[in-house]
């Protein structure tokens, strides 16, 4: 069994995304106009909408801390990821389902593949490279002794499609403009929400691999999407 977790994705607004005036979270991007990351990783502040307030944009940290936790130690690590199949039976998702969705912009997600030549990081978009959501919970807890308050998000991840189970065997929930707007404001239960979280279409999604440098959480740039050579070639 693979490691379940989705732990680095890209989010940078582009020209195709500009376009793409159906997108929610395509428009809201470009209004805020937020520092590109193509490298977002845990605990970082990152971009999310939520249902509360659909028409901003908020940057919270990824790994949830519910709002009734009483440790924030290292060693209790938030979740960056929760399984679609298994949201009822934790308590730190079962209460937000309801109340506390949120969308999460991103172009692309990373995952690496072992190779006889050791793990390689493979680049996961959609054939037209447009800005997609996954999506995402959130929760707000505050420090009842400092007045600290910490929003924080997770991201949802369901069983992988043809095109990304030969690298992992889970990948992010993809959501459409469409399924965005349903995930964001619907008021329908559990249940009813449950269909949205499904793997995306393989043959709408493309993959390939990427430099090393995206190994390293500090390195953030464009060049990280640039694709790398493959395996036995000299160029």
């Amino acid at each position: 069994m693979k490691n379940s977790m989705c732990g680095r994705y890209s989010v940078a607004i582009r020209v195709k995304d500009k376009n793409n005036k159906a997108s929610r979270v395509a428009q809201l991007l470009e209004k805020y106009q937020l520092e590109a990351r193509y490298n977002a990783a845990p605990p970082q502040l990152l971009p999310v909408v939520t249902g509360d307030k659909p028409d901003q944009l908020q940057l919270f940290s990824w790994g949830l801390v519910p709002h009734w936790s009483t440790d924030l130690t290292p060693r209790n690590k938030p979740p960056i990821n929760a399984r679609a199949e298994t949201l009822l039976e934790k308590p730190s998702f079962r209460a937000l389902i309801t109340s506390k969705r949120c969308l999460v912009p991103a172009n692309s997600f990373y995952e690496w593949r072992n190779t006889a030549a050791g793990k390689v990081p493979y680049r996961f978009l959609l054939q037209s490279e447009a800005l997609v959501s996954f999506a995402g919970l959130w929760d707000t807890w505050a420090d009842k002794h400092t007045g600290q308050v910490l929003n924080t998000f997770t991201i949802i991840t369901t069983q992988a499609n043809e095109l990304v189970r030969p690298t992992h065997d889970r990948m992010p929930v993809l959501l459409t403009p469409e399924k965005e707007e349903a995930w964001l404001t619907t008021k329908a239960g559990y249940h009813t929400l449950h269909t949205l979280l499904q793997p995306f279409p393989a043959q709408e999604m493309k993959a390939y691999p990427v430099s090393a440098l995206v190994n390293a959480v500090a390195h953030n740039t464009p060049a990280l999407w640039l694709p790398a050579p493959e395996q036995g070639s000299l160029f």
